[in-house]
């Protein structure tokens, strides 16, 4: 079974891009009116648990020292045009796909990161927060497929078992991932969600 395309994964990128940018630029101005403003609340602060606002207020929400969408404003650009560029038949170095591939690494230390702290420290969620999770874990998983298959990291990791095993079963990895957090997420709240009922 033919489980890759490059045009299949450029518009990927593009895809991943797009939506990781939106929910990252909206995150940053709903920030800045945060800042602007201590009686602003966010958008996305929806309910005690669904709450940007606590997160945006928190240390981790700038641990650069700069809110962090703003990471993911400078970031995603670069994804959707690594999708432009794949879909208008460019041909990337390697060392584009090897600085690719530690960009998206990082993004989702990052996010694992992120998430655990929303999860067991700050103990709220934020919407535009989990669309940015649920972009970069599939960003990475498949970035790091292409580089596998193409052979970024040696023609003897391209042709190996586990490039083959994240080939083939990369529907299968990234559903168990997700349920993973929806688990995750519905034992930690659990809590507030059985008041709903």
């Amino acid at each position: 079974m033919k489980v890759w395309s490059d045009r299949r994964f450029a518009l990927g990128l593009l895809a991943a891009g797009a939506i990781g940018l939106v929910a990252s630029t909206t995150l940053l101005v709903e920030r800045l009116r945060l800042a602007g403003d201590e009686a602003y609340v966010p958008t996305c602060s929806i309910n005690p648990v669904l709450s940007c606002g606590s997160i945006m207020e928190s240390w981790q929400a700038s641990l650069l020292g700069f809110p962090n969408p703003i990471i993911g404003v400078a970031a995603f650009p670069v994804v959707l045009a690594t999708g432009a560029a794949l879909l208008a038949g460019a041909s990337l170095a390697r060392w584009y796909w090897v600085g690719l591939q530690v960009g998206v690494t990082a993004a989702l230390a990052l996010v694992g990161w992120l998430a655990f702290h929303s999860l067991y420290r700050i103990g709220a969620l934020c919407p535009y927060c989990m669309v940015v999770w649920a972009v970069v874990g599939p960003l990475f998983y498949y970035v790091t497929m292409r580089n596998l298959v193409q052979g970024v990291f040696g023609a003897a990791v391209a042709g190996s078992g586990p490039a083959r095993v994240v080939r083939e079963w990369h529907a299968p990895v990234l559903l168990l991932a997700f349920v993973g957090l929806l688990t995750l997420i519905s034992v930690r709240f659990w809590s507030y969600w059985s008041t709903l009922w």
